[in-house]
């Protein structure tokens, strides 16, 4: 420079690449690339790839508003839920955020707590910011979200919350992930097994302690009565107090309500000295893995396979959206067991 001072040199800012650019890439109309990009329109399949394969190379990115009014969608979804910190309703917001934004949408995830007015605001909201739909999920299978979804003339799925009358929902199969846990113990060769629960409030409890009696029933063994307390390591701890008191007949396995409980039930056999899982074999549900994974020995526990249960709320929406038929009722999905070192291994294992 003739005074003497450097100066930055500034590249040419780059304009976006434009549905024009992509229908002359690929040799099309602008109105072909455009149906080719939003799949409709009729043309062979080597020319809808063809156009869809040269957006991606040059990186086009689709006007967002104009897609909206194109096909009369948001593509944006309202979350509700009364738990945003619970180990349950994480994994499940996880699944359905997965399933959603993979296909281009976004969430809008509002916390109604227990408040019905609240509950009613963030509806309110959702609705004026016209959602393609709304997914509701909760810190308990048994208790609704304190607002009613039924009416709000948008597609709603209820994920690990009680659901409205006549709604689409999708639970975990508790019944079965009891019985997948208590079938492995039996399996091991354990002949005096006894289930350590949570609160009688809870629907889940009686449900699990109905297939704990149901498993023994058929493998011809007794069921001793079910022990039901918190859900707590120190409800567990007094548990195993109980159950390894002097008197009795002591069991050679638990089937412990959560993963907390199973933990303190650990704890206290080991303070009486007694071996897990030589002497008693141990399993909790619901895999919360810092807990599971950090017991003494590492904890067999079932797994509610939350991230897939919200994963396929996520899709159904998806499905009821796009204006598919779905038949309405509850879908349980299946649990599954997480085979650690706390109740020994099979005898062909």
């Amino acid at each position: 420079m003739s005074d003497g001072m450097e100066r930055d040199v500034v590249a040419p800012r780059r304009r976006p690449v434009t549905l024009r650019d992509v229908a002359e890439d690929a040799g099309v109309s602008v109105a072909t690339a455009s149906k080719a990009l939003n799949d409709q329109g009729r043309m062979t399949a080597e020319t809808r790839t063809r156009i869809q394969e040269a957006a991606r190379r040059l990186g086009f990115r689709p006007n967002g508003l104009a897609q909206s009014l194109l096909r009369r969608r948001s593509f944006t979804v309202g979350m509700l839920t009364n738990d945003t910190y619970g180990r349950f309703s994480l994994p499940v917001m996880a699944g359905i955020s997965e399933a959603l934004v993979d296909n281009g949408v976004s969430v809008f995830l509002c916390n109604v707590e227990d408040d019905p007015r609240l509950g009613q605001l963030h509806v309110d909201a959702m609705l004026e910011k016209r959602v393609d739909g709304i997914i509701a999920t909760g810190k308990r299978l048994d208790r609704r979200l304190p607002i009613d979804l039924s009416k709000l003339g948008v597609p709603v799925i209820y994920a690990f919350t009680e659901p409205d009358a006549d709604a689409i929902a999708f639970v975990s199969d508790d019944e079965g992930g009891a019985r997948l846990a208590v079938e492995h113990l039996v399996r091991l060769g354990r002949r005096r097994i006894v289930h350590v629960t949570g609160p009688a409030r809870f629907a889940v409890v009686h449900q699990r302690a109905a297939a704990y009696r149901a498993v023994l029933a058929e493998a011809g063994l007794a069921a001793p009565a079910v022990m039901m307390g918190s859900w707590t390591e120190s409800w567990g701890r007094e548990a195993a107090d109980i159950l390894f008191a002097p008197q009795g007949e002591k069991p050679d396995a638990i089937f412990c309500g959560n993963d907390q409980i199973a933990r303190g039930v650990i704890d206290g056999l080991r303070e009486r000295g007694i071996d897990v899982p030589g002497a008693v074999g141990v399993v909790g549900f619901d895999n919360w893995e810092i807990v599971a994974t950090q017991s003494r020995p590492p904890l067999t526990t079932v797994d509610m396979n939350l991230v897939s249960l919200g994963r396929e709320a996520g899709m159904t929406l998806l499905s009821l959206v796009d204006g598919k038929p779905v038949e309405p009722g509850i879908r349980k999905l299946p649990c599954r067991l997480v085979v650690r070192q706390s109740c020994g291994r099979p005898p062909d294992g």
